[in-house]
């Protein structure tokens, strides 16, 4: 079967701020609601791993070589409008079941329960060899 990547960003220019700033309840409401979906996607044995990831501020970008050496510079990154906030791999029959997926993580909700409709990546996996 096919994996997928399905990529969840925050992005700068939305409407919602960064979950850091929500209500704590609201906060844990969207929490709940991926949990949910993870549990469900792990009992049909389609979740291969879920990871989300720390605030932004606290990345790093690493350049290598040049006269100066290895360079790292640290976050948030003014030119870039979207940051990675976590993502999913999944092993699903289908892009479309990836896809379906894709539109529940989107729709989990933000503040006040309202839906978030993120835009959410979703990519397929090369498979070598």
């Amino acid at each position: 079967m096919p994996r997928y990547l399905i990529l969840t960003t925050h992005e700068s220019t939305s409407r919602v701020p960064p979950m850091s700033e929500w209500d704590p309840a609201d906060a844990e409401a969207h929490l709940a609601c991926l949990s949910a979906l993870n549990a469900e996607l792990t009992e049909h044995g389609e979740l291969v791993e879920f990871t989300p990831l720390v605030d932004p501020v606290l990345a790093r970008v690493v350049t290598a070589g040049g006269p100066a050496g290895t360079v790292v510079t640290d976050g948030p990154f003014g030119e870039t409008k979207e940051a990675l906030a976590g993502y999913q791999l999944v092993d699903v029959e289908s892009e479309e079941r990836a896809l379906e997926i894709a539109a529940r993580v989107s729709a989990a909700p933000g503040p006040g329960g309202v839906p978030l409709r993120q835009h959410i990546e979703v990519r397929q996996v090369l498979e070598l060899g």
